[in-house]
């Protein structure tokens, strides 16, 4: 979405008074909720787009391991996300945000979980650590600080709504996932007719709720907790990548793989096949034992998926 389309966006209908002193309208404007959001978030948003992992995602770089695995993150986050906000449908703070028909995923979930993994997918999810954190904190907030629920809620949905719509097109081309939605439910909101009509009216909601300046400070820190706990996934991502080269070295590539062990000949390895003609292989390393070794590391695997699923609510801030 052009950053035109989101300034327009943004207007919420005491900046487009012309009647009454400037002075009283800015600050009307000002201490709307959504407008702090957006403007309080600011440096979240540049630290996550230069993020290189949202870029790729971009690009198409996902498999589909990554892609099943990113969905059982999204899976534990609106689980816990949905379970607070039913315990909060009723609390003035957070009622007038209630869409359970038009936003909840959980069900949505299961199914591309159901698609992606079997019928026996409940044994195979597992919450990484990163997500586990962040789970926490959903339940953290919704238990003691039901304010402060509206920074999440708003971060993922509206996101959803947005840069959401990028990554499930991204996802289908690039995994050949089919048109018709199978496997990409959760980025199909059935009951919403138009996206920018309800994000237009989520914000009027937002912005009408009885909070006080304060209570609305402390929603945009929330939302950069938000934030924060995305680059935490991929600073843990960064630290086991390093630690995953460290051991290939060390332990050698997996058995029976197609690739040179440095030993051999050295067009068992596609790599090095690949550049035999361009004089290019000194000091040249084969990249395809590292990947694969990294592809088949369970434990890294769920490090992965927490990034790809964290990435879609990243990417949504910067495209709405």
């Amino acid at each position: 979405m052009s950053a035109e389309l989101e300034a327009s966006e943004g207007l919420d209908e005491p900046e487009r008074r012309i009647s009454g002193p400037p002075e009283e309208e800015n600050h009307t404007s000002m201490a709307d909720l959504s407008e702090l959001l957006k403007e309080g978030t600011k440096e979240s948003h540049d630290r996550a787009e230069n993020t290189q992992f949202v870029k790729d995602f971009l690009k198409g770089n996902i498999r589909k391991e990554l892609f099943k695995l990113a969905t059982t993150a999204l899976y534990f986050t609106y689980s816990a996300l949905e379970e607070e906000i039913d315990r909060n449908k009723d609390h003035p703070a957070f009622a007038p945000l209630y869409f359970p028909m038009e936003l909840h995923r959980k069900k949505a979930l299961i199914r591309d979980m159901e698609y992606l993994y079997g019928e026996h997918w409940e044994e195979q999810a597992q919450c990484s650590e990163a997500t586990r954190k962040y789970v926490e904190r959903i339940h953290e907030v919704g238990q003691n600080e039901p304010e402060l629920l509206v920074a999440h809620a708003y971060t993922r949905y509206m996101g959803d709504l947005s840069g959401g719509q990028v990554l499930k097109k991204v996802a289908q081309r690039a995994l050949k996932l089919p048109s018709t939605g199978e496997g990409t439910q959760f980025y199909l909101f059935e009951n919403v007719d138009n996206a920018q009509q309800f994000k237009q009216l989520y914000r009027a909601r937002m912005n009408a709720l009885d909070l006080n300046l304060e209570t609305k400070e402390k929603i945009v820190e929330e939302a950069n907790k938000a934030f924060e706990f995305n680059m935490q996934v991929f600073n843990e991502l960064d630290q086991a990548g390093s630690l995953l080269a460290k051991e290939t070295l060390e332990d050698g590539l997996p058995d029976g793989l197609p690739v040179h062990d440095g030993k051999g000949d050295l067009r068992k390895c596609p790599y090095y096949a690949a550049q035999l003609d361009k004089g290019a292989l000194e000091g040249s390393s084969c990249p395809f034992g590292a990947a694969l070794a990294v592809l088949r590391r369970p434990g890294l695997q769920f490090l992965l998926a927490a990034s790809v699923a964290l990435a879609a609510g990243l990417l949504a801030w910067y495209s709405m």
